[in-house]
C-alpha cells in the first residue's frame, strides 16, 4: 500500500501504482471531472500514471492556474495534430504556453493564412469529440532521433540531439493510434476532457531557435482562456 499525502495535511492509504485519476475518483466525482494532471512530491505528473511510492500529492485542477497552463498545453498539442491532418508534410517544432495562451511554430513551405483558421478549428473540436486517449511513453533517446528523422520530423530530432544528453530517456505523448509530440509532459488522460474553449487569433513568422539565420517557420496562436 501506498501512504499518500495532501495539503490539507491528510494521509490516505492506496494500493501501489495507484493514479492521481483514481485518488481523485475515490475523493469524489467532481474532483475527478474538475482534475487535469497532479504534482508527485512536487514534480509534475499525469493523472493517468502510477504512482510507485508514498509522496506528496496534489491534485491539479481546471480552474487554477496551474490548471489552466495544462489545458493551454493540451490545445497546442490539439492544434499541432490538426495541421498536421490537415497540411500533410508540416513539421512541428514547439509550441509552448506563454502568458495569455499557447502557440506553435511550424515549418511548411506553403503560407498559412487566417482563412484557414476556421477549418483547423473544426478539425481541432473534432480531435476532442473523439475522445483520443493520451499515453505517456519512455523512448530511448537514441531511437527517438533516429525514428524523428526517419519520419521526416528533422526539427523534433534536433531538439533530442541537443538537448538531451546521451544515454537519458525521453518522453513522447501519444494522441490516439498514429499522432505523437515529444514532450516533458503532463497532459490530459484524453483529448475530450480538454473542451472547446478555444479560437484561434493570429498568424506570425518566427525563426527557429529565435535566430534570423534559421529556418523561417509560422507561428499559429491561440490565446484563448480554456475553463
Amino acid at each position: 500500500m501506498l501512504s499518500l499525502s495532501f495539503p490539507d495535511g491528510a494521509i490516505r492509504q492506496y494500493p501501489d501504482g495507484t493514479t492521481p485519476l483514481a485518488v481523485a475518483e475515490s475523493i469524489s466525482k467532481g474532483l475527478a471531472k474538475k482534475a487535469v494532471a497532479a504534482k508527485v512530491d512536487g514534480v509534475w505528473w499525469d493523472l493517468a500514471r502510477p504512482i510507485e511510492k508514498d509522496a506528496r500529492l496534489e491534485l491539479v485542477t481546471r480552474d487554477s492556474a496551474d490548471g489552466l497552463e495544462v489545458l493551454r498545453h493540451d490545445a497546442a498539442h490539439v492544434l499541432a495534430q490538426a495541421v498536421q491532418e490537415l497540411f500533410p508534410g508540416t513539421q512541428v517544432t514547439i509550441g509552448p504556453v506563454v502568458e495569455d495562451g499557447f502557440y506553435y511554430d511550424f515549418a511548411r513551405a506553403e503560407p498559412f493564412s487566417t482563412d484557414d483558421f476556421a477549418k483547423i478549428e473544426q478539425r481541432m473540436r473534432e480531435i476532442v469529440d473523439a475522445d483520443l486517449a493520451i499515453t505517456r511513453e519512455v523512448w530511448d533517446r537514441d531511437a527517438a532521433i533516429s525514428h524523428f528523422n526517419g519520419i521526416g520530423e528533422t526539427f523534433k530530432a534536433q531538439i533530442i540531439d541537443d538537448i538531451i544528453p546521451p544515454g537519458e530517456a525521453i518522453t513522447v505523448y501519444r494522441q490516439g493510434a498514429a499522432w505523437k509530440d515529444l514532450c516533458r509532459g503532463p497532459h490530459l488522460p484524453s483529448t475530450g476532457r480538454l473542451g472547446k474553449a478555444f479560437k484561434l487569433m493570429k498568424l506570425a513568422g518566427a525563426y527557429w531557435r529565435g535566430n534570423q539565420n534559421n529556418a523561417k517557420l509560422q507561428r499559429i496562436y491561440g490565446p484563448a482562456i480554456l475553463l
